[in-house]
């Protein structure tokens, strides 16, 4: 396996709408590689969720795993669609490996219905709540050169990540 540079805002790949991923790519040997590499890069720089994209791909495909209490398993998914959004909002602090040191409230729906191909290529559909729910959205937007800043209704919230542990730290966060 290998850790993969991650592209930081600025990079013009994060800003690309991915293309889909032909499903005769995905078990070759060469994606399942790049699936492990992803896996690899988003645990060692600590984050939830990693959309290619982000490691300079711009393919419809993101990894996400939160382990512990009210996380989630390993994820992978493949040409996401989200097919409904509950109606239900939800306010929570997101961070991104693409933007360094930075974090910002952003208000998405508590719950969506997920429409993808899995690892294998078979196709999956299912319900997401909470903090999931808030990943792969968050992962989504990046297959649509989207980033956490752009969904921010309030700028007020953005600070930088020693101020966030100083003042704001006693509120759950997790680096998407």
């Amino acid at each position: 396996m290998a850790v993969l540079p991650v592209a930081k805002v600025g990079n013009p790949v994060l800003r690309q709408l991915a293309r889909p991923l032909d499903p005769a790519e995905i078990r070759s040997k060469a994606m399942q590689q790049f699936i492990e590499d992803m896996f690899e890069t988003m645990h060692e720089e600590e984050g939830i969720g990693l959309a290619a994209p982000q490691v300079s791909r711009s393919e419809q495909l993101l990894v996400m795993g939160c382990p512990g209490e009210g996380g989630f398993p390993d994820t992978v998914l493949i040409n996401p669609v989200i097919v409904y959004y509950g109606p239900q909002q939800e306010e929570m602090w997101e961070g991104c490996l693409s933007v360094d040191g930075l974090r910002g409230k952003v208000t998405r729906p508590s719950m969506v219905r997920v429409r993808a191909l899995d690892r294998q290529g078979a196709a999956v559909e299912f319900d997401a709540t909470g903090l999931f729910a808030v990943c792969i959205q968050h992962e989504m937007d990046h297959l649509i050169g989207k980033l956490f800043l752009d969904r921010m209704a309030d700028l007020s919230t953005l600070t930088q990540l020693e101020e966030f542990d100083q003042y704001w730290r006693k509120e759950p966060t997790s680096v998407i």
